[in-house]
Parts: structure tokens; sequence; C-alpha cells
């Protein structure tokens, strides 16, 4: 069968999907579309914004499967799809899961036809990113079903003698990770998953649920509370609190970040410090772009929320429920506006607009750090979105 992961929501999940489909998230060990691969046995094709499409090479055929890359997948839910005949369509309340249909080539298409397909209940249970704030809200739950997916059936790596581990038999090293002496890890109080050639270096404290992914670097001393994630090739130290990295993202120094998401190719300066809670404990809003307006989170608990290619200067503070756009640059005392739009340069002080060659050179200077660079692709990506980051 062919499988295609679609965006259903993204606008809800800005800053990130700027930049990716909405499968293309990292939420727990995994990404939406990694999940979804491990349960389908196959590969995925994606339908996403026009602008992104061109990133993604997809096989439309006479008779396809498409999946909302917003829902976690699980066996049962594969089960489900598998059964759907040509032109039914698998829906969650008034949520589509998955719709077998002829050749759609692109989204406004798909989204017209769903409402033409007979549709079937599901009963069972997952959890789905329908806001931006759930990436981290359901960490806790996506870690451990992610354990258990990538675990199953298989024996870890030893734990070396000179780590104090709780909890033993919830944690998993894979091969080629590295754990130095004084590292104390908490597994009773969820898994804790240390990727292939991942490092916890020197004195690290850590309370699971944690994922420490392939070639990601926890530093010296770090204190990790669960749930948190650090992706693929990120370099994470300080006090970190349900935080999740998606990739080659660093946070290499002192300071507090928690109930945060930060894209990829982010860098957080020394001693960056994020505000999570307000002081008068009240719920917290976040600036919507697509709403053009404040929002709701019903939570008590949220951070920063950071697009990838940003970064921020030594000692900088971000209060409770920051949104930072795509590849912006802040530094400065005080604290910046909650809501700093992509592309954008300076602090509390003022922003004016990021230049896009110097925002693309210094995108391409850290890339090169990890032997890699934009790709002619991903700089239409880019220019488009500067090109509307900057609309008069």
């Amino acid at each position: 069968m062919n499988y295609i992961l679609f965006d259903q929501g993204r606008e809800n999940l800005f800053p990130f999907t700027h930049t990716r489909p909405v499968a293309d998230i990292r939420c727990g060990i995994l990404t939406m579309r990694e999940r979804w691969e491990k349960y389908l046995e196959d590969k995925t094709g994606t339908l996403t914004a026009d602008y992104l499409q061109p990133l993604y090479t997809t096989t439309i055929m006479d008779d396809n499967i498409y999946i909302n890359g917003g829902i976690a997948g699980n066996c049962s839910f594969v089960e489900a799809i598998n059964r759907l005949q040509k032109g039914e369509q698998l829906t969650i309340g008034n949520i589509v899961v998955a719709a077998r249909t002829t050749g759609m080539k692109t989204l406004a298409d798909l989204h017209a036809a769903i409402p033409t397909l007979s549709s079937k209940a599901y009963e069972g249970n997952c959890f789905s990113l329908q806001n931006v704030w759930d990436i981290f809200s359901h960490n806790d739950r996506a870690i451990k079903e992610d354990y258990q997916l990538l675990t199953n059936g298989r024996t870890s790596e030893a734990i070396p003698e000179h780590v104090l581990v709780t909890g033993k038999e919830n944690l998993f090293i894979e091969e080629g990770a590295k754990i130095a002496a004084g590292v104390i890890i908490n597994a009773t109080t969820g898994p804790v998953y240390i990727g292939r050639d991942a490092e916890i270096m020197e004195g690290c404290m850590v309370r699971g649920p944690f994922a420490l992914c392939t070639h990601a670097v926890l530093k010296m001393g770090a204190k990790v509370y669960g749930a948190t994630t650090i992706g693929p090739g990120c370099k994470a130290g300080g006090e970190i609190s349900n935080v999740v990295f998606f990739a080659n993202s660093n946070k290499g120094h002192d300071g507090f970040l928690g109930n945060a998401v930060i894209g990829e190719w982010c860098n957080l300066g020394a001693d960056t410090n994020c505000s999570n809670l307000k002081n008068n404990y009240d719920e917290v809003k976040i600036w919507s772009e697509h709403e053009n307006k404040l929002v709701k989170t019903g939570l008590t608990f949220c951070g920063l929320l950071m697009g990838d290619h940003s970064k921020c200067g030594i000692n900088t503070m971000f209060n409770t429920g920051t949104v930072v756009g795509v590849s912006s640059n802040i530094y400065g005392g005080n604290f910046p506006e909650k809501f700093v739009p992509s592309f954008s340069w300076g602090g509390s002080e003022g922003m004016v607009t990021y230049k896009f060659n110097q925002a693309m050179d210094t995108a391409n200077r850290m890339m090169a750090r990890r032997g890699t660079k934009l790709s002619e692709a991903e700089m239409s990506m880019y220019t488009y979105l500067f090109a509307e980051a900057t609309k008069a």
C-alpha cells in the first residue's frame, strides 16, 4: 500500500510547521513520521503546504492511504487503517485519522475530497498534536510508548559500573553510547533511553522519562527532569525540565529551560533563562500567528517555543509563553516581546528585520559544524518564508 502523511491543522503548530510538515515534529524519542514508519513497517510520502512540498519526494498512485501526520501511530491504528476500503475514512470525533482514496496531488485537493468519503469511527486511545504546546505536554506519554516500541525484545548495552542507577530495568543504552563517571540516573520515574553514540558527561543528574537521541550530548553537571527529549545531534546543559529539542540545537551552558520546544539548528547563549510559570500562577497565554491574537493554553506551565535556526545571546531572558519564529537573532538585557516574528534581529530595545543573506550565512556556518549545509530546496523555502515575514 502507498502511505502518505498529510498535514491537518498545521497553522496551530507554528513556528515549527513553517519549516516542516506536521509529521516531522519530534514528540517522544521519535518524530511522528518515524513512529508511523516503525508501525507500518514501510516508508511514507508527504502531502504538505505547496512551498514545502519540493523538499519531499512523494509518489501518488491510484490507490493511497493518506494518514494524518499529527496523530501518534500505534498497532491498533495500523490494523484499522489497513482495513479501510477505497472511499472510506477513519475518524476520531471530528479529527480525520486516515483516508483511502484516489491520487490527491495537493493538500487542498485532499481536504476537499475528505468530506465526500464515508466515515468509520476509531474507538481506540491515542494522542495527537493539535496545538503547539501539545509537543511538550504529550512528551511524557510519547517517550514511554516509544521506549516500549524501540526496546521490545532487545537487550541494552551494559550499564557502566561507575554510573549510579535506580530502576535499572527502565534504562536502555544503545551501542556506542558513553556515560561518564559521577552520573546519577533515576529511571523509577520513567524510562531512560540513551541513543546510539550519545554521550552523558561527568556529574549529570537525570530523572526519567528521558531520551538522549543519536549523537546527542548532555554536558557536564546538567540537571534534567522528565519528560525531556534531547534530539539527534543536540548538546544540552544547565537545568532542563519537560523540554523537546528537535535536532542539532545547542543549550550548552547553565540556565533554566522548562516546558519548552526548541526546533532545529537553534543556539541558546550561556546563562539564557526562560520563565515557565507566571508570578500569579495564572493560565499562560501565547501568541497565535494564525489567529493573530493571544490564545489560552489551559496550562499553568509553558515556557519558550523557538523555531528553526533562531539564536539568542548570553544572559537572554524569555518571559513565560514566549514564541520565537524562524531564523531570528535575539540579544540584549531585559525581556524581549512574547512574540518575536521570523527573521527578527534585536531585543527588548527594538527589533529590525534580519538581513536575509546574513541569516542564511549564519545558518550555513552552524550547519557546516555538523558537516552539512542548506540545500537548494531549503533555500527556496526560506526565501518564501522571508517574503511572507516581511510583507508590508
